[in-house]
């Protein structure tokens, strides 16, 4: 899977989670809403309901105790009360009213009168409304009378009712009664069946109203995060189009204010490089010349150094260092700015890389120096010239930074060509390795004075990566430094013509 592809299905899944977020939160918001107004409104409707039947059936229940039940005479007998009982029934409208009168004899054995045995008896009635009802309370200024009117909501094998139970003041008989509230609790049942609709069409809704609020919000979102994927890529003049004058609106004007600031500087920047680049390689090429007479010359001093005056001799071999360090100083910045050009090329040519390493290290006079590991015939295909110029370097800096002995071992591995280069000096230290490779970078204080210009490594790195290779920095275990080549040992040079002769100097160790 390709690497914008990912990127696009990364994109995809955070913009499709950020509009789930946003709906569950409008969907949690609404339903704690509906919710919450739902619970409110059934609770309200629900004792609204049950304090008006409550209040009707305890009128209806206290006038006909004042108007009939107070009438009997003293000691009622049972037929008097069963009687009275069944008429305070049968007046009443409410559906599943009963009425149960109960007289106590001197003996203490209690007459009672149902107005339906089977529907209601005083087994029904609470222990602890009977104990209510019948507890004379003390009489105050607070308190009229000894005897009150007591009520309870109960349940009767399964259904509710509702119970109360009054006395009949100055001595008479005690009246209950039991009237079904089964018809207010479907009514209520009705009231939440509709309000959990009305609250599921509500959660529907505002889903909908949420989907719709994301895809408003989102677009723009997804718009600007798409123009910032665009300027991520380079593309710098990316702008988004603003319409309104709301969060986004200025949030969109101020990604292009951002945009187009960053477009200027980032052309003023590559202005810059590229004026830099000029002057590099203009003074470079201005410097040959007088840098190749000069060589010229100290060469021929060099040459006649011992005929001199002894006193002259050591500025002479002074001279003469300088110069050459100077011109080298000279071809690495004309390689540089063909790197930073991208006028570098590869002349590619098969190539025994044993044979050529060899022939690198004799040029230098290294052979005595380097322990090589290598077998002949080992063969590939790349540009023998830049090949020269990484090991050169790689061996000269471990030559001159490290310690001996230097050992460089060649081997195939899976279709690449690998070469270390190993030294036995002190290593390099674990904030140095990061940079190593950093052009004119010198670890001057924990190795010996550089005498290159910071260069080398740098340069050599740029020809490996011209390869499609790379090299690689490490300490070993047992002490020293080891620089790992890695080359594809078929390489397959970019169309388009070289630069040029292309003959950077090598330098070792710069």
């Amino acid at each position: 899977m390709s690497t914008a592809l990912k990127r696009a299905l990364l994109a995809g899944l955070r913009w499709t989670s950020l509009r789930l977020r946003l709906v569950v939160v409008f969907a949690l918001v609404a339903l704690t809403a509906a919710v919450s107004v739902a619970g409110i409104a059934y609770w309200l409707n629900r004792e609204a309901v049950l304090t008006r039947t409550q209040d009707s059936a305890l009128d209806d229940f206290r006038q006909s105790m004042q108007s009939r039940v107070a009438s009997l005479p003293l000691n009622p007998t049972q037929a008097e009360l069963q009687r009275t009982a069944e008429q305070m029934s049968a007046l009443s409208a409410r559906p599943g009213y009963s009425v149960l009168l109960v007289d106590s004899r001197d003996d203490g054995k209690p007459v009672v009168g149902y107005s339906d045995l089977d529907e209601f008896t005083l087994d029904n009635v609470p222990p602890k409304l009977q104990e209510q009802v019948n507890r004379e309370q003390p009489v105050s200024g607070g308190n009229a009378h000894p005897y009150h009117l007591f009520w309870m909501r109960t349940q009767l094998d399964g259904a509710p009712y509702l119970v109360g139970g009054a006395k009949v003041i100055g001595g008479g008989p005690t009246g209950y009664m039991l009237t079904s509230l089964k018809q207010e609790r479907d009514d209520l049942n009705s009231l939440a069946w509709s309000l959990g609709i009305a609250t599921g069409l509500a959660l529907l809704g505002s889903a909908l109203l949420a989907q719709a609020a994301a895809t408003t919000v989102l677009k723009p979102v997804q718009r600007l995060g798409d123009a910032a994927r665009r300027l991520g890529e380079g593309k710098l003049d990316t702008r988004l189009r603003v319409s309104g004058t709301d969060e986004l609106a200025d949030l969109s004007r101020t990604f292009n204010r951002t945009a187009a600031q960053l477009e200027k500087k980032v052309a003023d920047m590559s202005a810059r490089e590229e004026a830099s680049r000029r002057f590099v390689a203009d003074m470079s090429h201005e410097l040959r010349t007088p840098l190749t007479a000069i060589t010229a010359v100290a060469e021929v001093l060099e040459d006649e150094a011992d005929s001199l005056d002894p006193m002259i001799a050591p500025a002479v071999h002074l001279v003469v260092s300088e110069t050459r360090r100077l011109n080298d100083l000279v071809e690495n910045l004309m390689e540089v700015t063909r790197f930073d050009a991208g006028t570098a090329r590869l002349v590619v040519d098969d190539v025994d890389v044993v044979d050529q390493l060899t022939a690198c290290l004799d040029a230098r006079a290294w052979l005595d120096a380097v322990e090589l590991d290598a077998t002949r015939g080992l063969m590939a295909r790349l540009d023998p010239r830049r090949l020269d110029v990484i090991l050169a370097n790689l061996v000269g800096n471990a030559l001159k930074h490290g310690g001996s002995p230097v050992g460089v071992s060649v081997r195939a591995d899976d279709g690449e060509l690998v070469i270390e280069v190993r030294d036995h000096g002190p290593g390099i230290p674990a904030e140095v390795l990061p940079h190593v490779f950093d052009r004119f970078y010198k670890a001057s204080a924990s190795r010996p004075r550089s005498e290159g210009s910071g260069l080398g490594l740098s340069i050599a790195m740029e020809n490996a990566l011209i390869h499609g290779g790379t090299i690689t920095a490490a300490n070993c275990p047992d002490g020293g430094a080891k620089f790992t080549l890695r080359l594809p040992r078929d390489v397959s040079p970019e169309p388009g013509p070289d630069s040029g002769p292309d003959t950077a100097a090598v330098r070792e160790g710069s």
